[in-house]
């Protein structure tokens, strides 16, 4: 479901290389050559690229990306050249050098929930790598975001989870029992045993444990976390059952919430059509157009101008 339009035939990774290497030269830079290079392959050809580019001139892409750009455009560009999980790192960190709101947690629970569980493991692998310490340490030891949020963010971090279809429909009834328990009766979704569940099951059994969910309740898991608490806990548990189970709407809106008032908020808006490009944004468009009535490709018009529209548009795609 990704919505990158690759050329065919697609130039080797030395011809884009080089192409990349003209577009940066001299005395101005082609931005135009760089959105139609590296906004038209997948991260597989971006990571292919790098390497030719690094081998061929000894200098680092990502560098010369930096020292060329400026702005919204520079950002988008060098998170798009970037590799997905040392990408997740650097945002992961970024996020815990803020104030712990909604949004610096919405950025720790994508990386943790919203990809395949060996992403996870080489954000974590990528965060150590560059910044000389674990992920789960640093989350435990970010004040910025307060308990019980951070005990959920910490179980995220360092789940493991069963990339394994196979689900046990006796578990998911039971869990389905004890997070109702939990949220509906005690109003309590920060208990033990919801962290537990949410941070440790494979996405599939997760699926199976919220249908049940609803046939025994007649509502969504996410629904009655909304009316039985206003809490930020409550709220970043959405998000996580929705990256888990959904992810598409948890992006929509993101992308949504990005360019609404009076101002945008570019890294927002970056950060969810960069990083979804590759996966699922023809599903996350199918979804901002049934929730929002509009498209993703209007809104980034309406709210974005220059070359940082053109790199978002070229993600985006067709509509």
């Amino acid at each position: 479901m990704a919505t990158i339009d690759v050329p065919t035939p697609v130039p080797s990774p030395a011809a884009d290389a080089d192409s990349l290497r003209n577009a940066v030269q001299g005395w101005g830079t082609d931005e135009k050559a760089l959105v139609e290079i590296l906004g038209r392959r997948t991260a597989a050809q971006r990571a292919e690229i790098r390497r030719a580019y690094a081998s061929l001139y000894k200098e680092s892409l990502l560098t010369r990306l930096h020292g060329e750009l400026s702005g919204h455009f520079q950002k988008a560009m060098v998170l798009l050249a970037t590799d997905p999980a040392e990408r997740d790192a650097k945002l992961a960190r970024e996020a815990l050098g803020r104030r712990g709101d909604d949004r610096d947690a919405w950025v720790l629970i994508e990386a943790a929930c919203a990809a395949a569980p060996d992403h996870l493991v080489a954000v974590r692998r990528a965060y150590r790598s560059l910044h000389g310490s674990s992920l789960e340490e640093d989350v435990a030891a970010c004040s910025a975001f307060q308990e019980p949020l951070r005990k959920l963010l910490v179980s995220l971090v360092r789940s493991y989870r069963c990339a394994e279809e196979s689900v046990d429909m006796d578990v998911a009834k039971l869990e389905a029992a004890q997070l109702a328990e939990a949220i509906r009766r005690k109003k309590q979704p920060h208990a033990g045993e919801v962290v537990r569940i949410v941070s440790t099951r494979s996405k599939p059994q997760l699926a199976a444990t919220f249908r049940c969910y609803k046939e025994q309740h007649g509502s969504d898991i996410e629904e009655d976390m909304k009316q039985y608490s206003s809490s930020q806990f409550a709220r970043m548990l959405k998000i996580a059952v929705w990256c888990l189970t959904s992810p598409e709407k948890h992006f929509a809106e993101v992308i949504r919430y990005s360019i609404l008032g009076l101002g945008t908020d570019e890294d927002a808006l970056t950060r969810a059509i960069v990083s979804r490009a590759d996966i699922d944004m023809k599903k996350i468009k199918q979804e901002y157009r049934v929730r929002f009535k509009t498209t993703v490709t209007d809104d980034v018009v309406g709210d974005t101008s220059g070359y940082y529209m053109d790199i978002l548009l070229a993600l985006v795609g067709k509509e």
